[in-house]
């Protein structure tokens, strides 16, 4: 897969990036590597290999799963700069 200065143009629109059109050839060139580095990770036999969530084996704490201090929802929204039939209302990022 390659990644064109028009791809790159796009991508950067869709992150709200500010690239300057001569800038955009060392952009898609990124991509590019970015993309053959992943085209190499692809490459590495995982068979039987399990993952990994830490380098060394270790176990967490376990706690009872209990509700200790709930119903508080009254008391949280009036910290909200804007709440509207019980939630946070935020506004609207995505077009």
């Amino acid at each position: 897969m390659s990644i064109d200065e028009s791809t790159a143009a796009k991508v950067a629109k869709l992150a709200r990036i500010k690239v300057e059109d001569d800038a955009l050839p060392a952009l898609a060139n990124e991509f590019n590597a970015i993309l053959g580095f992943i085209e190499q990770l692809e490459e590495v036999d995982v068979e039987g290999v399990d993952p990994m969530v830490s380098v060394t084996p270790m176990a967490l704490p376990r706690r009872e799963d209990v509700v200790t201090d709930g119903d508080q929802q009254t008391r949280v929204l009036t910290n909200a700069p804007d709440a509207r039939e019980g939630f946070f209302s935020v506004p609207k990022v995505v077009e």
